[in-house]
């Protein structure tokens, strides 16, 4: 679907006339380097995703397109992540190693992260909150650059640039369903709107805005899923919760079969256990994919100063709101905590009932289990409202290129949710014997009023930044001109991630929290020089020197060089080294308490099923940054203008990496760690604590292949043929802090990892036709707990036919996954993993397009 080009093919894309002819070549600015050059290519692979791909693709948004790319090989989340802290987000991990190592740019400059964190320490930018119908195209530099962008750019960048003009109006308006009953609809629409241009009145004024809506997905409403029992899948169970029990015993009842709670054989959820327990299908209070509503706006105005200067402002806002059952009404047992702000720590709430409680037949208070159905699932709702205003000039002078801005921009969150528990209305019921845990049909509206709690959870994040750059030609050189490029950077990082008052006060039962609160100035200086060495080899050097406020200093240099072997061939080779500052939930003021699955074989109840515990991860000031060395080697062969292949290898080695044990490390090994579990009276794990550190290095690798082919056929049209395919060859690291590497590639010891990913798309332009045939790959994998069990291959087909109706009106039939493909099963998530694929089968829409 999208043209994964060499940076020839990519400057061509983005501007045609540059491939008209060599001598009318304009220097640009091409990511990943502050020098404007003539080149076509460079020596860092760039994958340009224009505008008429974006269209071809029949994506709804951003972060759909991006995400699809071969190189996001694992470790990143959309809104199917509904279990996190961040619901509703979309980011992006290229070569796999965690969104907070790739850089997201909109028009060359940053903006803010999301609000909070993504899995406690993950600052990243969410994708969703980024405007769709303003983007002229997207530069993905997947290689290190550090030493041009600073931290956070290990891994790459993706840069969006926006339109800086257009002339008339675009209306869009866009209307999909799945074909399979799933009930999901999805609409958007889209306005572009502009006049002026700067060669012709000195001015220009771009309007861009666009909105989608989306139903919420149940895992009850796809079929596959609807039972939730996958004994039919290798390591697949009944995957039914037991509850409503008493004494620590599942067969020993508490009441009986009521609302969704039904009687079971005990052992076709646990084959090790004989009886009959009580347990209910969890499907209906489990969301795949939230409901969601956005609408994105861009405003940019550019004014000419004079004949070599120019001022520019721009303005993105957005609201997106997120919709999910969050889970099944709370259980309550021997692991129920609240939050003692005093301590901070958790306190166990006793779960007994006392003698004389109508649900207590006996004469000694009794331990039980019990889920409160009767007060309805939990719900939550995200709402967050992101903005940049950034106004700046640039021009040249004295032939100095120069460019400088100042922008402020920010993410807010508010998390309500609803039908969680009042911690002393629970008490105070469970005293009285007011509550019938039993048969809960007998109990009052009013009674569960009183024990529903409903909770409102702020964050925000804020980033101003100041940036000053410069270039020009130094002097002539034999082969060419001496480039520079010289520039500093301000800017300040704020999180303030809040917890409700309900929480805080110990009101809310089983609560979930993640406290943020620190800022830091990082200052910057940076310097490039582009060296032509004789007439076909280039070398580019760059360094940056970064000062952070709360770890200290860090300095990233880069080499590159470019070899024009022949008009065909291009080789390519850079050799940089990069670092990763703490976050701030990593390193500053915070502490999270969060829920986490696990399996544990000493579990005297569900010892061969995951089972839900509490978390408590804390910061660390102590932190040192992980410091990276990147290795990127490439040759890019065009036999004509139509052809073009590039290969590309990737070397990443990481130090001193910021993260936790693993819990299951922890599990295994409890005779290391025995501050680090606490158990409940039972013998189950009711909380783990863990703290962040610089542990162990990763070492990743693999190739990146390109081809694109073009046949001009005449009267029959033009076909185009293009293909990405990415390969991990290695994803290396311990397992736990002092052992030896562990190869991740082919497997999910350190989150899914396909050996293999690829998209391949075929476009064939025939008249008023455009017709675009999408392949997506992902390839197969093994559990890294069960070797011999593997996680299939899977692939879809997307396809795309837009018609011209008139010159201004157009219309698409956009058929995603059009051979309706199931993921494919993986027992490690229950159902398949989620990062690699999505579960709505199906999915048609139909595309207006009218411009006047």
């Amino acid at each position: 679907m999208f043209k994964p080009l060499s940076i020839s093919l990519a400057i061509a894309a983005a501007f045609p006339s540059f491939a008209a002819a060599a001598d009318t070549l304009e220097r640009v600015v091409v990511t990943g380097s502050n020098i404007r050059v003539t080149q076509k290519e460079g020596a860092s692979a760039v994958q340009v995703i224009s505008a008429k791909e974006l269209r071809a693709s029949g994506k709804a948004s951003i972060a759909d397109v991006i995400r699809s790319i071969s190189a996001n090989s694992g470790n990143s989340y959309n809104e199917q992540y509904t279990g996190s802290f961040s619901a509703g987000t979309a980011g992006l991990s290229l070569r796999g190693i965690g969104q907070k190592n790739t850089l997201i740019l909109v028009n060359g400059k940053r903006v803010s992260s999301y609000a909070t964190a993504q899995d406690l320490q993950e600052t990243f930018v969410d994708l969703n909150s980024l405007p769709m119908a303003a983007v002229q195209r997207i530069e993905i530099l997947k290689d290190g650059a550090s030493s041009v962008y600073g931290s956070d750019a290990v891994a790459g960048v993706v840069n969006i640039i926006l339109y800086k003009e257009f002339s008339g109006t675009k209306l869009g308006a866009q209307a999909g369903v799945s074909t399979e009953g799933t009930g999901q609809n999805e609409r958007s629409a889209s306005l572009q709107t502009g006049f002026g241009t700067l060669r012709d009145d000195g001015y220009s004024v771009v309007l861009s805005v666009d909105a989608q809506q989306r139903d919420k997905l149940q895992q009850s409403d796809v079929g596959w899923m609807r039972a939730a029992d996958f004994r039919g899948q290798n390591g697949g169970t009944l995957s039914w919760p037991v509850t409503n029990y008493t004494g620590g015993q599942p067969t020993q009842l508490l009441g009986g079969a009521q609302g969704p709670l039904q009687l079971t054989p005990y052992d076709s959820i646990n084959p090790d256990k004989s009886g009959t327990v009580l347990a209910y299908n969890p499907a209906p209070y489990s969301t795949l994919i939230p409901g969601i509503k956005r609408v994105h706006s861009s405003l940019r105005g550019t004014l000419r100063l004079d004949a070599d200067s120019e001022a520019y402002a721009e303005l993105l806002h957005s609201y997106s709101r997120a919709d999910q059952t969050f889970a099944a009404p709370l259980s309550v047992s021997s692991s129920l905590r609240a939050w003692n702000q005093d301590r901070q720590a958790l306190d166990t709430i006793p779960t007994v009932l006392p003698v004389g409680h109508p649900n207590n037949p006996g004469a000694t208070p009794l331990p039980f289990v019990a889920t409160l159905f009767d007060l309805g699932p939990r719900l939550k709702s995200d709402q967050v409202t992101f903005y940049r205003a950034l106004a700046g000039a640039k021009g040249s002078r004295a032939g100095w290129d120069w460019d400088a801005s100042l922008g402020r921009s920010g993410s807010r969150l508010e998390e309500t949710v609803q039908n969680f528990v009042n911690r002393y209305a629970f008490e105070k019921v469970l005293a009285d014997g007011s509550y019938n845990f039993a048969d809960q049909s007998h109990n009052s509206e009013a009674l569960r009023q009183r024990l529903r709690l409903s909770t409102l959870r702020p964050a925000a994040s804020t980033l101003s930044t100041l940036d000053l750059s410069a270039s020009k030609d130094l002097l002539a050189l034999p082969a060419g001109p001496l480039g520079f490029a010289a520039g500093a950077q301000w800017r300040r990082e704020r999180m303030d991630s809040q917890t409700s008052t309900a929480v805080l006060s110990g009101t809310e039962l089983r609560p979930a929290l993640n406290i943020i609160d620190g800022s830091r100035d990082v200052t910057a200086l940076f310097a490039e020089f582009n060296v032509p060495v004789v007439a076909k080899l280039n070398l580019n050097l760059a360094g940056r020197a970064d000062h952070y406020s709360d770890f200290g200093r860090a300095f990233s240099p880069k080499a590159a060089l470019r070899y024009q072997g022949a008009d065909w061939l291009l080789l390519r080779a850079t050799v940089s080294r990069g670092f990763r500052a703490p976050s701030l939930p990593e390193i500053t003021n915070s502490s999270a308490v969060s829920y986490t699955s696990v399996l544990d074989p000493r579990d005297p109840i569900s010892p061969t099923q995951t089972r839900g515990v509490t978390q408590i991860s804390k910061a660390n000031t102590a932190l040192r940054p992980e410091r990276s060395n990147n290795l990127n080697l490439g040759v890019v062969i065009a036999p004509s203008g139509n052809s073009s292949v590039g290969v590309d290898y990737y070397r990443i080695k990481q130090h001193g990496i910021i993260g936790t044990e693993r819990s299951d490390t922890i599990i295994a090994n409890e005779a290391r760690f025995p501050a680090q579990i606490a158990r409940d009276p039972q013998g189950r794990i009711s909380t783990l604590y863990v703290q962040y550190g610089n542990q162990g290095d990763r070492d990743v690798s693999g190739l990146d292949i390109d081809l694109r082919q073009r046949f001009l056929g005449g009267a029959w049209g033009n076909l185009t043929l293009n293909g990405q395919l990415s390969r991990v060859l290695r994803f290396a690291a311990p397992l736990s802090e002092g052992e030896a590497p562990t190869n991740g590639a082919g497997n999910n010891h350190f989150g899914s990892i396909p050996t293999w990913r690829g998209v391949s798309g075929a476009t064939w332009d025939i008249g008023a036709w455009s017709n675009t045939l999408t392949w997506n790959y992902v390839g197969a994998y093994r559990q890294g707990k069960r070797p011999r069990e593997r996680v299939a291959a899977f692939s879809t087909l997307d396809a795309n036919l837009a018609w011209k109706v008139t010159p201004a009106a157009s219309v698409s039939f956009i058929v995603q996954n059009l051979g309706n493909k199931r993921p494919s099963w993986d027992s490690s998530t229950d159902f398949f993993d989620y990062t690699q694929a999505d579960p709505r089968g199906r999915f048609a829409s139909v595309k207006l397009n009218y411009k006047f």
